[in-house]
């Protein structure tokens, strides 16, 4: 186990506060390994498994050890069947290897043994085990127990979906429940309290960076992944105006395609990247 994952005691450090320590290290922003279609034909790479692999493999030596979070989007690699899960279980293995947190895109949701199950897979030891997992709560936010009761046990982090920016989402995610809440601002009050306590929490929330407004976050005292920054449309002032001044720390603007445009020049990806840990610097002030 790398040593940046326990304390001083020897003891393993949550996935909240291992976190926390790499936004203040690298810069809070979250760089996503989507290999897209489109992407693998611009970086001159075949559209199939040996195409991934090189894609992979080029991501990884331009992201490990230079950023806070890195997030495979388990979708992409699931097209390629066994072998572009092969892919994904390296990929997983060589940053956690070196330390580098690694939070699978997956956005798993289910109930009982079957919730379980996901839970095992992405927050257990085996092959796809990572530091973090995206997933759904629109089962109810107890069908998340499993993974919520595993990630605690094993210092894992799990990033539930509260207010995502696609327009369909506002049809669920924005409905007012009979206690005057919506249910995004329920979903985000859960976490909050399975964070109660901690110094910063391992259950974060999903909030889309172009969204017109976003639920109050000020108890959540836990990270706030925000994909839609750069190519999406989202930037520095849209953090600002959905994440309340006291949690600004807390955010994770998550970028893909504004970086991966670049590559597949390692030095170049490098580069970009640079850029908007610079940019996003103030969030961590």
């Amino acid at each position: 186990m790398p040593e940046a994952e326990q304390d001083g005691a020897g003891a393993v450090r949550t996935f909240g506060a291992r976190l926390r320590a790499a936004m203040a290290h690298f810069g809070p922003v979250c760089v996503g390994i989507d290999p897209h279609p489109g992407l693998l034909e611009s970086w001159g790479l075949p559209v199939d498994a040996e195409g991934l692999e090189q894609f992979a493999e080029i991501c990884v030596e331009a992201f490990d050890g230079c950023v806070a979070l890195v997030k495979p989007q388990v979708a992409f690699f699931e097209t390629y069947g066994s072998a572009g899960i092969a892919v994904l279980e390296r990929t997983i293995e060589v940053l956690r290897g070196s330390g580098t947190l690694v939070l699978a895109d997956a956005k798993r949701g289910d109930i009982g043994s079957t919730m379980d199950a996901y839970a095992h897979a992405w927050l257990g030891d085996g092959p796809l085990g990572s530091d973090a997992v995206t997933a759904s709560p629109y089962l109810g936010f107890g069908s998340l127990a499993p993974a919520l009761a595993l990630a605690e046990a094993n210092r894992r982090g799990v990033f539930v979906l509260a207010a995502t920016s696609n327009p369909e989402g506002a049809q669920l995610q924005r409905v007012v429940t009979g206690d005057g809440r919506s249910i995004a601002q329920t979903m985000v009050d859960e976490a909050a309290a399975r964070n109660a306590g901690a110094a910063f929490g391992s259950v974060g929330v999903v909030i889309g960076a172009t969204l017109a407004e976003a639920p109050d976050l000020s108890a959540l005292n836990g990270p706030i992944l925000m994909p839609g920054v750069g190519a999406q449309g989202g930037g520095p002032d849209n953090i600002r105006d959905l994440v309340p001044q006291s949690m600004l720390a807390a955010a994770v603007p998550t970028v893909s395609r504004e970086v991966l445009r670049d590559g597949p020049d390692v030095t170049a990806l490098r580069a970009r990247v640079s850029e908007l840990q610079e940019t996003f610097a103030f969030l961590q002030k």
